[in-house]
C-alpha cells in the first residue's frame, strides 16, 4: 500500500490551515459534524430521488464514542458515505469543495441544506489529532475503504472491513505536553458542551454513550450506568412557527441562552426572504445589564450559517445605537472564509444589517404605540443609547430615531414624544422650547421658566449631558426649530411688549452700558429682559454654544477653552430695577457692588461657579450692614 502524497502543497500547506486558519481548536468537531450533515443530506436527498436507495429519515444518524485507552475520538454518520475515488478527491486535495459541487447539482425547488465544504473543515481535527482514519462505504458500492493520515507528507488509501453505508471518522489524539492537554476531547462532559455550543441545531440527531446515575429499585443505593442519549435539540426555536412558540418558551430561551434576568420588553422574530435571506430571534431588553454604558459590555448577535454556530458576537449586524438588542441571526446565504470563522465583509452582510436595522426600528415603534408603559420601562434603561444615536455621525441617524426619544416636560408629569409636543404647540408656536438642568425640581426653578408657563408654552425638560447636543443634529421637528429658554430672542412677546422693552432699553442705555463695563469682559451684554416676570435677573447665551454645553465641555480637557458668550438680563419690573436707576446718578460704587453681586447670582443660578467667592461672601456682608 503506497503512500500518496496530498495533491497541493502538503504539510506547508496544511500547517497553514492548521496553525494560521483555525485559531480556536474546539471548533474540530463543529467541522466533522457539520461534513457528516452535511452527508446526510445527500444521503436523504438519494433517498426521495432513486427508489433503490430508500431509507428511513430515523436512520439518518451522527454517533459519538470515546475509546480512552487507546486516546480516540470516533464520530460515524449514516450519510451517503464515499468511494475510493471520492476520498481520494475530497480528502487528498486540501480544500476541495465537494459539498459546493453537489449544491450546484441540486434541481431548482429542492430542500437540501448543505452546511459546509467538505475537504476544508475535516482538517481541522490536526489541530487535536496525530493521526486521522476515515472509513467510509459508499451506498452504492458494496465495498467500503479507508484513508489513514498523520498529516506530515501524505496519506494512504486501503480496503476496509466497514459493512454499512456511511462514514466513521476516528481521531487518535496528540500525546499532552506541559501546555497542551487534550485529554479534555476524551471527556464526555466537554462534548456534550460543544454539541450544544456549535452544533444544538444540526437537524439531525448527535448521539452517545453518557454516564447517568439512577436509584436502585426499592433502595435508597444509586448505581452508575451508560445509557444513549440524544445530545443536541435539532428544531432551532427560531425556525418554528410563532404561532407554536407560547411567550414562555421565548422567555425562557432569552434568559438561558443570553444570560438575562429580566423579562424582554418585546420580542421580534420573523424570517426574510429576497436577495439574502434568514430567519432573526431578536429581544429588546428592558434593564440595561451593569455594565452597557462602559466599554466592557460588547454588543452583537449570535451568528449562525444554516444552524451551525458561527460567531458569538457579529457586531457588523448592529448599528450602535441598536446595541442593547439581544439574540441571533440564521442564514443560508452567507459567505464565510475558508475557516468558516469570519465572515467576509460583502454586500451581503450590509444587506442583513440594513433589514435588521429597519426591523428593530418596526419593533420599538409597535412597542410605543402600543405598550407605552413597557416602552417607557424600556426608555429609562436604554434611552441614552438612542440619544447619542441622534448625535452621533453629525446626525445621520436622526430620521431613523427622532420618534423613539422621550422627554419629561412641563405638560404633565410624564414622558412625551417630540410627536405629541408638536401637537399640543400653542397656534402660531414656530419654538420648541426645552430646558437643561440636572433635575425637573431644579429647571422649574429657574427663572427663565416662570413667563413661559405663565404664558402656557410647554418645555421640554432635558436631564441628560446629550439631551441638547442630540437637538442640535435634529435641527428641527416638523419644520420647529429647538429652543433654549436660557438662550437668544424667546420670541414670547406681543407687539406691544417689544415696543416697551425698547423703549426701557433706550430709556436705560447708560444704566446697562456702566453695568457692562463693571462686569468687563465676563459677559458679552448687559439687557433688559422679556423673559422674566418676578426674578431680578438671569443669565442667558447668545446663539451657539449654550451655558450648559459650556459646562458640560469644560469636563474634558480638549473643551475646557470653549465658552458660551454671557449674557446678563435684568428684569425692568423687578424693585432692584429702580434701585439700580438710583444709585447710577447717586452712588456709582455701590451700583458696581450691586452689579457684581447680581451677576454672581446669576451664576449661582445656572449652576457655573464664581471666580471670586471671598469677594462675594464680603459684598453680601457689606450689603447686609448697610441695611443695619
Amino acid at each position: 500500500m503506497a503512500k500518496k502524497q496530498f495533491k497541493t502543497e502538503s504539510k506547508r500547506l496544511l500547517d497553514l490551515m492548521v496553525n494560521s486558519i483555525y485559531t480556536n481548536r474546539e471548533i474540530f468537531l463543529r467541522e466533522l459534524i457539520s461534513n457528516a450533515s452535511d452527508a446526510l443530506d445527500k444521503r436523504h436527498y438519494l433517498s426521495i430521488t432513486d427508489d433503490t436507495q430508500r431509507i428511513s429519515k430515523d436512520d439518518l444518524t451522527i454517533e459519538l464514542s470515546i475509546d480512552k485507552e487507546n486516546r480516540r475520538l470516533i464520530i460515524t454518520d449514516t450519510g451517503i458515505g464515499m468511494t475510493s475515488e471520492e476520498l481520494e478527491n475530497n480528502l487528498g486535495t486540501i480544500a476541495h469543495s465537494g459539498s459546493l459541487e453537489f449544491k450546484k447539482k441540486l434541481e431548482e425547488g429542492k430542500d437540501v441544506e448543505i452546511i459546509g465544504q467538505f475537504g476544508v473543515g475535516f482538517y481541522s481535527a490536526f489541530m487535536i489529532a496525530k493521526m486521522i482514519t476515515v472509513n467510509s462505504k459508499s451506498c452504492k458500492e458494496d465495498q467500503a475503504y479507508k484513508w489513514e493520515s498523520t498529516g506530515d507528507d501524505g496519506y494512504t488509501i486501503s480496503l476496509s472491513d466497514k459493512f454499512t453505508a456511511g462514514t466513521e471518522i476516528i481521531l487518535t489524539l496528540k500525546d499532552n505536553t506541559d501546555t497542551e492537554n487534550y485529554d479534555e476531547y476524551l471527556e464526555t462532559y466537554t462534548l456534550k458542551q460543544l454539541i450544544k455550543k456549535y452544533s444544538d441545531y444540526v437537524r439531525y440527531p448527535i448521539g452517545m454513550m453518557v454516564e447517568t446515575t439512577h436509584k436502585k429499585d426499592d433502595s435508597d443505593e444509586y448505581e452508575t450506568v451508560m445509557e444513549h442519549q440524544i445530545i443536541n435539540s435539532m428544531i432551532p426555536l427560531w425556525k418554528r412557527n410563532k404561532k407554536d412558540v407560547s411567550e414562555e418558551e421565548y422567555n425562557d430561551f432569552y434568559r438561558s441562552k443570553f444570560f438575562a434576568f429580566d423579562e424582554p420588553a418585546k420580542t421580534l422574530h420573523y424570517s426574510l426572504e429576497g436577495n439574502i435571506s434568514y430567519n432573526a430571534l431578536l429581544y429588546i431588553p428592558t434593564k440595561a445589564p451593569y455594565n452597557f454604558y462602559s466599554s466592557e459590555y460588547e454588543p452583537g448577535l449570535q451568528l449562525y450559517c444554516k444552524g451551525v454556530f458561527i460567531m458569538d458576537k457579529a457586531k457588523d449586524l448592529l448599528p450602535s445605537y441598536f446595541r442593547f438588542v439581544k439574540g441571533l441571526v440564521d442564514s443560508n446565504d452567507l459567505n464565510l472564509n475558508i475557516s468558516r470563522e469570519i465572515l467576509q465583509q460583502d454586500r451581503q452582510m450590509k444587506t442583513m444589517a440594513k433589514s435588521i436595522e429597519k426591523k428593530i426600528r418596526g419593533g420599538l415603534e409597535d412597542l410605543l404605540k402600543n405598550n407605552r408603559e413597557k416602552y417607557e420601562e424600556f426608555f429609562q434603561s436604554f434611552g441614552l443609547q438612542l440619544k447619542y444615536g441622534v448625535y452621533e455621525d453629525f446626525g445621520a441617524h436622526k430620521e431613523t430615531l427622532q420618534n423613539l426619544i422621550l422627554f419629561k416636560s412641563s405638560f404633565e408629569d410624564k414622558y412625551v414624544t417630540l410627536k405629541e409636543y408638536a401637537e399640543r404647540m400653542k397656534e402660531n408656536q414656530d419654538l420648541i422650547y426645552y430646558a437643561c438642568g440636572q433635575s425637573i425640581e431644579q429647571i422649574n426653578l429657574l427663572p427663565q421658566m416662570e413667563r413661559l408657563k405663565d404664558k402656557g408654552y410647554e418645555v421640554l425638560y432635558f436631564l441628560d449631558d446629550v439631551d441638547e447636543f442630540a437637538t442640535l443634529s435634529l435641527q428641527e421637528f416638523e419644520g420647529k426649530k429647538f429652543k433654549s429658554i436660557a438662550q437668544g430672542d424667546l420670541n414670547l412677546d406681543t407687539e406691544e411688549e417689544k415696543q416697551e422693552i425698547e423703549k426701557k432699553k433706550e430709556e436705560n442705555k447708560d444704566l446697562l452700558s456702566m453695568m457692562k463695563e463693571t462686569l468687563h469682559e465676563t459677559v458679552s451684554d448687559v439687557r433688559i429682559s422679556s423673559r422674566l416676570k418676578s426674578h431680578p435677573v438671569c443669565l442667558v447665551s447668545d446663539e451657539g454654544v449654550s451655558l450648559e454645553m459650556e459646562k458640560i465641555l469644560s469636563q474634558n480637557p480638549e473643551g475646557s477653552n470653549i465658552k458660551a458668550s454671557r449674557i446678563l438680563e435684568i428684569n425692568p419690573n423687578h424693585p432692584i430695577f429702580t434701585t439700580l436707576q438710583k444709585l447710577k446718578d447717586t452712588d456709582e460704587s455701590t451700583l458696581k457692588m450691586y452689579t457684581s453681586i447680581l451677576y454672581n447670582q446669576a451664576l449661582l443660578i445656572e449652576g457655573l461657579s464664581i471666580d471670586n467667592p471671598v469677594e462675594y461672601a464680603n459684598q453680601i456682608c457689606d450689603l447686609m450692614s448697610k441695611m443695619n
